[in-house]
């Protein structure tokens, strides 16, 4: 696969994914918190399932168990830095923003969640060099991921009186980064078998960071903890169905 290919393809897991958020946010007047947390659990359990059977372990593959875990640290680390300086946490319900500030928010919101994109782009891209079948199986994963960020970006802007066109084209927008990621991610991890393994580490530090930070708390704050486990439970099985097939 080219990396006009790949790099192509990480743009539509970004775009297509918050854009979809975006256009469900039209439909989809307010979105219940145990809807929304739910996605997020569903997508967290994907996730677990793709670092633990093919990233970490494509990862000692092309290089050793101690370069996995070097790159698996630094995957961690980079997106702790990314969340302590660039955090891009949201409310569930677009009443828990300050009132009048909502479109200052939905732009803060898109910015963040570019921002983040970008390094999650790298791992589409170190996924493809390591197979079609792992790159194909993160962009589906990270695109579902998308999709309640996209919705976040949505419902402040949506009260903040933006057109419809409007909303979509900007949470369409802050996926786009993550075209760019995917193309540097492919052109670094094409360097070596050595680098393609630490780049493979660190994506699945990456991801586990955003499971583990991110999509399991939300989701439980959101959906409960009944919903948030059959979330999980399911994503998993799903997850683990993705590698059989790949």
């Amino acid at each position: 696969m080219s990396w006009l290919e790949i790099a192509t393809l990480g743009m539509l897991a970004g775009v297509v994914g918050t854009g979809a958020g975006g256009l469900f946010s039209i439909f989809i007047k307010k979105p219940t918190p145990r809807l929304t947390g739910t996605i997020l659990a569903f997508a967290a359990g994907i996730m677990l399932a793709i670092v633990f059977l093919e990233l970490i372990d494509e990862s000692i593959d092309y290089s050793s168990y101690g370069f996995a875990i070097i790159g698996l640290t630094m995957g961690l680390f980079v997106f702790y830095f990314l969340d302590h300086y660039l955090p891009h946490h949201h409310p569930v319900t677009p009443e828990a923003a300050h009132v009048g500030g909502y479109l200052k928010k939905g732009t803060l919101l898109a910015l963040g969640i570019g921002l983040h994109n970008f390094p999650e782009g790298l791992a589409i891209g170190t996924g493809f060099i390591g197979s079609t079948e792992l790159g194909t199986s993160l962009v589906i994963l990270i695109g579902l991921h998308n999709i309640p960020e996209g919705m976040a970006v949505a419902a402040p802007l949506r009260h903040g009186g933006y057109s419809y066109p409007k909303i979509v084209g900007i949470t369409a927008l802050s996926g786009a980064p993550m075209g760019v990621g995917a193309l540097i991610g492919a052109l670094i991890s094409g360097v070596s078998p050595l680098v393609l393994g630490m780049s493979l580490g660190f994506a699945a530090g990456a991801m586990l960071y955003i499971v583990c930070d991110e999509l399991i708390p939300d989701a439980y704050e959101s959906a409960g903890a009944h919903f948030s486990i059959f979330g999980i439970f399911s994503g998993t099985i799903i997850g683990i169905l993705f590698t059989a097939w790949f």
